[in-house]
């Protein structure tokens, strides 16, 4: 009988590796200022939702990624309710490289968090009796994507700039 050899190979050992370790509530908030006397008004909300992520490294080639999402309602210029939710995760990255492991840390991991956090959000506003607020889906690929077409665009015209600036700074003859 051949004798199993459970140690990784050499070329297993140098592949690219991103994996979810756990997913986690760091923090959950929900203030009511104005309770009760915003419940005798009439529902004409104004939401504001803000949200980010920061990733931070936990060892061990793992990072933790907390996406933070706040979701402020207003009702007749008054604060009905503030909802904060850190909603985190641990994923082991190994053997990849800068761009790779930035793209999985900003676009990948806030996707994979987020109906985490939108679940939270929406049982902690049910359960003050406010009426249900489902948040859209968000697409942290696409905001990634905007974002980084936006700093190569404005890195172009800073460089644009300064040749600019070189060429009106040479000597005339």
């Amino acid at each position: 009988m051949a004798e199993e050899n459970n140690q990784p190979t050499e070329n297993q050992a140098n592949q690219p590796v991103f994996d979810i370790v756990r997913i986690y509530a760091k923090d959950c908030s929900l203030e009511t200022p104005n309770l009760p006397a915003i419940f005798r008004e009439q529902w004409k909300p104004q939401i504001n939702v803000e949200f980010d992520t920061k990733p931070q490294d936990a060892g061990d080639n793992q990072i933790e990624v907390d996406l933070r999402v706040t979701v402020t309602c207003h009702n007749n210029d008054k604060v009905a309710f503030i909802c904060e939710v850190h909603q985190a995760g641990l994923f082991l990255l190994k053997n990849l490289d800068q761009n790779t492991a930035e793209y999985l840390l900003s676009a990948t991991a806030p996707n994979i968090l987020f109906p985490y956090a939108r679940e939270h959000i929406a049982s902690l506003i049910n359960r003050a009796t406010f009426p249900a607020l489902n948040l859209r889906p968000l697409n942290f690929e696409a905001l990634y994507r905007a974002r980084k077409m936006e700093e190569a665009q404005k890195k172009q015209a800073e460089g644009a700039a300064v040749n600019g600036a070189a060429k009106d700074e040479t000597p005339q003859a």
